[in-house]
């Protein structure tokens, strides 16, 4: 009984110790990312000088408070942030609405990638350790190291025109038929923006399936950058887990070989999987970016392109900061959950 309560209050201050580092871990980055977009200058000039005379510019600069000691802005901007303002975009659209119109679509994206990844890494992964050195392991590693390296974007291209060009079975791009967006957007009682939601929502198979068939592409060009990882990682710790003495007592006890594999070795050799997650999950939102560019898929990476060719750096500082946000929290989860799953990360 008291370990039990030792070992509950070891998880709660270890999960309090990671929720409080995010405060300084957001406030970093967000003080990394203002300066540097002030480094390269203030966003009137860059989006709209040589459009418009330098008095004008000026004004504007006075009006916006660009003008102003670069202290003070950047107090106003963490301001402004505690309160939920990211600023306004050049054609004056708050930044805040950008982000909760089209963050749960990169959300949504990321999610699809990484069932993806799950399902693709960690049954090759495990396929790999059984045919150690045969023709199967080589064939998965290769695989593996091929789609780590390779261009998302590449991989996105080449899906594209195989499976939406060539053989025509797939979408080529969007989130939705316009149709079915139009429905997704305005045809439900609650809006969650997440496509998949708003689908079940409206409860009609064929609107299901429609935004199925757009997401498997794109979840297949964030989802095997990733699925690389998880079956080195798979393979890697599944081969050393294996040479362990329990495992060794399992089979001299008679225990099938198959059974040692899945119930001994198989379940501890995850462990390392949830771990590095919140890693790879920071990578899927990076590669999210050229993902979505690809497939136009109306997220925050999309927009994020959009917005860098306006050099509109007040809505790139505002979408940054957001993704930052982001990858912050889905650490902690991970975090939490390698917690629950093994207890030694606890003390």
């Amino acid at each position: 009984m008291a370990q039990a309560v030792s070992s509950r209050m070891a998880l709660a201050r270890y999960l309090l110790l990671r929720f409080v580092l995010i405060i300084p871990t957001v406030f970093i980055l967000v003080t990394v990312v203002f300066f540097f977009m002030r480094i390269i200058g203030d966003p009137i000039t860059a989006s709209l000088g040589g459009r418009l005379p330098p008095d004008e510019i000026w004004a504007r600069k006075e009006a916006a408070g660009y003008n102003d000691p670069i202290l003070v802005q950047y107090g106003r901007y963490l301001w402004g942030i505690l309160h939920g303002d990211f600023g306004r975009t050049t054609d004056n659209q708050a930044v805040s609405t950008i982000l909760i119109n089209y963050g749960p679509a990169t959300a949504e994206l990321v999610f699809w990638g990484l069932i993806v990844a799950l399902a693709v890494g960690i049954p090759l992964g495990r396929l790999a350790a059984r045919k150690y050195n045969k023709g199967a392991d080589i064939a998965i590693r290769s695989f593996a190291v091929l789609f780590y390296a390779a261009p998302v974007f590449f991989v996105a291209l080449l899906l594209k025109l195989v499976f939406s060009i060539w053989l025509g079975w797939l979408p080529v791009s969007g989130r939705a038929s316009p149709r079915i967006q139009t429905l997704l957007e305005s045809g439900v009682q609650t809006n969650t923006h997440v496509y998949i939601l708003n689908a079940l929502q409206y409860g009609e198979w064929w609107v299901i399936q429609d935004v199925l068939l757009h997401a498997i592409l794109p979840g297949l060009a964030l989802g095997l950058l990733t699925a690389g990882v998880f079956i080195r990682l798979i393979r890697i710790n599944l081969l050393q887990t294996m040479r362990a003495d329990y495992v060794t007592a399992a089979r001299a006890r008679g225990v099938p070989e198959k059974k040692v594999v899945s119930k001994h070795a198989f379940r501890n050799a995850l462990i390392p999987v949830v771990t590095v997650m919140g890693m790879e999950i920071a990578l899927m939102l990076g590669g999210a970016i050229l993902t979505e560019t690809t497939f136009e898929w109306q997220g925050l990476g999309y927009w994020l392109s959009q917005y860098l060719l306006k050099r509109d750096f007040v809505a790139v500082q505002g979408i940054t900061t957001a993704i930052a946000v982001l990858i912050a929290v889905a650490s902690f989860l991970i975090d939490a959950i390698n917690a629950l799953v093994d207890p030694r990360v606890r003390y």
